[in-house]
């Protein structure tokens, strides 16, 4: 059952342009859904903390952030950069102190720099580690970009893995009637829940290797499907959907199907 803001936190950092946000978004969430807000004794009382969360839906983000703000917490979440030149939209995102990535840097850690040093200050600092919507035909986690897990292991931040659920039932992702397509009514319930720290001790003190960065992510992965999985109450297919690999194998059936084709055609 959704409630308000959990009073054990006692340093929320909102700000007046946060709260004018919130004013303006947590009634459409509300119009939108029943909310079913869960886990938030896992999060830190004080100090910085990384946040990552699954994504079915572009209107994730609004529902992530109202359980988020409701926690006391209130989030800074990431952006492309470009963004924040966008008149108005960026203006209220440099208000509400939310974080610019700068994808074009040819440094990885520079790309995420302003994001460590939210974490550093204190900030909670959210992620989407699978970088866009999941196409796993099921809805699962798909796996994950090594970003949350550079930040993390650079800050030795807790990652707090999150997972939401329902919003895609409003607006449908890719290849699931999301193009254009809403379904308002009836109201539909999204629920929002939080699971224990990661352990990523094992990494720390180790050199940031693409390697280490590829096991902390699948850690970070599994630990967001575990969460879902409570949610749903479903397990999830032992392999996470790859982005990369199934590309691959569309490019290699569509040049069997253009050979095939060939060979017939000479026939």
């Amino acid at each position: 059952m959704a409630r308000r803001s959990n009073a054990r936190f006692g340093n929320a950092d909102y700000g007046i342009w946060y709260r004018l946000a919130a004013a303006l978004v947590k009634p459409v969430t509300n119009a939108l859904a029943t909310t079913d807000w869960r886990g938030w004794e896992h999060l830190p009382e004080k100090g910085g903390f990384i946040a990552v969360v699954n994504h079915n839906s572009v209107i994730d983000p609004v529902f992530y952030g109202h359980w988020q703000y409701n926690s006391g917490r209130p989030p800074r979440i990431l952006g492309k950069s470009s963004l924040f030149q966008v008149p108005f939209i960026g203006f209220m995102l440099r208000k509400t102190g939310q974080i610019p990535v700068f994808r074009d840097s040819t440094d990885a850690a520079d790309a995420f720099r302003a994001a460590i040093d939210a974490v550093k200050g204190g900030q909670c600092v959210q992620f989407y580690p699978e970088g866009t919507l999941t196409r796993d035909p099921d809805m699962w986690p798909m796996t994950g970009k090594s970003g949350a897990a550079r930040v993390a292991l650079m800050t030795g931040a807790p990652v707090i893995p999150v997972a939401h659920w329902g919003a895609q039932e409003i607006i449908p992702p890719y290849g699931k009637g999301g193009k254009g397509k809403y379904h308002l009514f009836p109201r539909h319930k999204v629920t929002v829940a939080a699971g224990p720290a990661v352990d990523l001790s094992k990494y720390q003190g180790q050199e940031i290797t693409a390697q280490v960065l590829r096991d902390a992510t699948d850690d970070i992965m599994a630990a967001i499907t575990a969460v879902l999985e409570g949610i749903r109450g479903e397990q999830a297919p032992a392999e996470r959907y790859d982005m990369r690999k199934a590309a691959k194998e569309r490019a290699t059936a569509a040049e069997a199907k253009r050979e095939r084709a060939a060979e017939e055609g000479g026939r």
